[in-house]
């Protein structure tokens, strides 16, 4: 593993939960989910170079939220990957933090995972030498779908993925009123009875018809996070009342919300007028990755 000697740059687009159901628990407290996820064309940037040791650093508008020290995930994952690849964890990893922390999108996960993919070729390891898909579940839950990084159906903890059927052109708002929210506090004030799972298999044949498909299929997280936060009710109902919206849901645990548009320049024009609004709040407009971006 002689690495390379340019620098490699791997995109870490946001993860959006499309609908989410909590249909069991595990005996080790671990809930099991039924999920579809999408990755919009928004997120982080990790990029590597070689150096003669592990260094980290981090920038852009959420820079200072990253936590520091050991803990950092994408220095967990260097460390990890080195240890399965047998190699010394030398690199300096600079990641632009664009995505909100906590915030329910899978930035941290969505970091670690596309350090995953640039240490790999960074460090030249062989395809065959390391399990990924293992590496980044010992990482976290949402890590695997993170690294695949393409529209799936999520079960079990978030390590079992299945392809989506094709999903039609659409475009995502996403917004955060700038608070955060523990996962675990939300798991922990779900109440109710556990869901069956509703993995759709025929693809739908317009933006609409999806969003239908979502409207009945929800988040079983979302009355708890809005509990905790009364804010995401608040930017849920702004971005279901937008113009053009096909329908406003809560991603993962929260606090980031999402509406359906069927084109960019919708998503756009909701974007600007949510945006002379609440300028406090973080907003982006992007169409997902792995559908036809529209015009």
């Amino acid at each position: 593993m002689t690495g390379q000697t340019t620098k490699i740059r791997i995109e870490a687009p946001a993860k959006v939960n499309l609908y989410l159901r909590v249909v069991g628990r595990r005996s080790d407290g671990y809930h099991l989910l039924d999920s579809l996820v999408v990755f919009p064309a928004i997120g982080d940037t990790v990029e590597v170079e070689p150096a003669d040791a592990l260094a980290l650093e981090v920038v852009g508008p959420f820079a200072a939220a990253v936590p520091p020290g050991d803990d950092n995930l994408v220095l967990r994952a260097a460390r990890l990957l080195a240890e399965r690849a047998e190699c010394q964890p030398l690199a300096k990893v600079r990641l632009v933090k664009r995505l909100p922390v906590a915030s329910g999108i899978g930035g941290g996960s969505a970091d670690a995972a596309a350090t995953l993919r640039a240490l790999a070729r960074l460090w030249e390891i062989p395809a065959a030498a390391v399990d990924m898909p293992a590496v980044a579940l010992a990482l976290g839950a949402d890590v695997p779908m993170c690294l695949a990084g393409r529209p799936a159906f999520v079960s079990g903890i978030g390590e079992h993925l299945a392809p989506a059927p094709p999903l039609p052109s659409f475009s995502l708002l996403l917004a955060n009123p700038g608070v955060a929210v523990a996962t675990p506090a939300v798991f922990a004030g779900r109440r109710g009875p556990f869901s069956a799972p509703a993995a759709f298999s025929g693809s739908p044949p317009n933006a609409r018809a999806l969003a239908s498909l979502l409207s009945e299929r929800g988040n079983d997280l979302a009355a708890s996070a809005e509990a905790l936060a009364p804010e995401i009710a608040a930017v849920r109902a702004k971005l279901a009342a937008a113009s053009d919206a096909l329908i406003a849901q809560m991603s993962g645990s929260g606090a980031t919300c999402f509406a359906v548009f069927a084109s960019q320049g919708q998503a756009e024009a909701a974007w600007a007028s949510l945006a002379a609004l609440h300028p406090d709040w973080w907003l982006a407009a992007a169409p997902v990755a792995g559908s036809p971006r529209n015009g």
